[in-house]
């Protein structure tokens, strides 16, 4: 059978309205328009290019519905007010729920538009009956299967009004569109893409030795080279300094290999 699990720590915003999709497009990253072929994994940055939320869109008829980290789904949605102006959208909050999985979607589900490898994911206002068919999913081989994958966390890897996308990999999880035309934020992103050479970003670690809690500074030779953030089985998450990343890393009483 197919596993599953309820997605308690997500909540799902409702926009409604005529306006909704040229304003979802004129503020986040990806392009809104590629809803006509499903669900769409999009940020919303700061005028100054930094990560403010991340989400998922997904189309419910002329509405689209907003799957984002239920901690910060109140702050979206004042932000998103925010931008509305004259614009004719409604932003509520909802009682829908997220159920996420592994192995076939099962009816109503869709593929994580990150990475196929991560999964299924389905907005319901029955998760019970949803799960009802399907074997229970342990949280931790989901944290497993993420950071196997290279995925960043909202809280965790993450962080508003630090971090940048494109050193969080949002160009390899189709999280931006360089096409799509001007979004909040959008001028540092094209600059980073186009200018520079990323000397930060996020990187896959193996752990040997017990894991240390997330925000543990690593070293390389004595010399910071960045901050060990999510780990499971053995593997971590880290920020890294390319540019000392190369030989030894440890991190507390742990060494760190840099696998990817």
């Amino acid at each position: 059978m197919t596993p599953g699990l309820h997605a308690a720590d997500r909540s799902v915003l409702r926009l409604a309205g005529p306006d909704v999709r040229d304003f979802l497009q004129g503020l986040v990253t990806n392009d809104v328009r590629r809803l006509d072929q499903g669900p769409v994994y999009a940020a919303l940055l700061s005028p100054q290019g930094k990560y403010l939320f991340d989400f998922f869109l997904v189309p419910d008829g002329e509405d689209v519905l907003l799957d984002v980290k239920a901690d910060r789904a109140a702050a979206l949605a004042q932000r998103l007010a925010m931008y509305r102006l004259r614009a004719k959208v409604a932003v509520d909050p909802t009682d829908l729920a997220v159920v996420a999985g592994t192995g076939a979607p099962p009816a109503g589900a869709f593929a994580d538009p990150r990475d196929p490898a991560l999964g299924w994911r389905a907005v319901t206002a029955d998760p019970a009956g949803l799960l009802a068919g399907l074997d229970a999913l342990d949280p931790d081989a989901l944290a497993a299967l993420r950071i196997e994958r290279l995925v960043p966390e909202t809280g965790i890897e993450l962080v508003p009004d630090d971090s940048y996308i494109l050193e969080m990999g949002f160009e390899r999880l189709n999280g931006v569109d360089f096409r799509k035309g001007c979004y909040v934020g959008q001028e540092v992103t094209a600059r980073m893409k186009h200018k520079t050479e990323l000397r930060k970003g996020l990187a896959r670690v193996r752990v040997e030795g017990a894991a240390p809690p997330p925000g543990t500074e690593i070293l390389a030779g004595g010399r910071p080279a960045g901050t060990l953030l999510s780990s499971a089985g053995g593997q971590a998450l880290a920020y890294l300094r390319f540019d000392r990343a190369g030989g030894a890393l440890t991190a507390g009483d742990a060494r760190l290999v840099r696998e990817a």
